[in-house]
């Protein structure tokens, strides 16, 4: 006898076979009508900008772990408050305000350089 989870599976897989054929007729398509040529990053690896690329290989797992775990590193988000402090700047004219969002910007900036450094000299980056 079998086991009732058994068919789900076979119809799972069944359907993702299905859909693998959909895609694939879907870019031979494409292919065939020039569709694929005409992208700007047609025949050159795709850019996630994600950052995998330039992570070394011993740290890509545990990076990808804390990520699916939903788990931000300092530095992503001190990359991220500096990213933020860049675009309220465009915003702000000159004056005193201004001024102490570029010592607060320059001063996280070194902070994420101080940190990268030291991470770099310890081996963990």
């Amino acid at each position: 006898m079998t086991s009732p989870i058994k068919p789900s599976a076979e119809k799972r897989e069944q359907r993702l076979k299905l859909l693998d054929d959909h895609i694939g007729r879907a870019l031979a398509e494409s292919e065939r009508n020039g569709e694929l040529k005409s992208a700007p990053s047609y025949g050159r690896p795709l850019d996630l900008g994600d950052g995998y690329d330039a992570t070394p290989d011993e740290l890509k797992m545990p990076m990808k772990m804390l990520k699916d775990a939903g788990i931000v590193p300092p530095e992503v988000e001190t990359m991220r408050e500096i990213a933020a402090l860049r675009d309220q700047l465009a915003a702000l004219p000159e004056g005193d305000e201004r001024q102490a969002l570029q010592r607060r910007m320059a001063e996280r900036q070194q902070a994420l350089a101080l940190r990268l450094k030291k991470l770099r000299s310890s081996g963990s980056l």
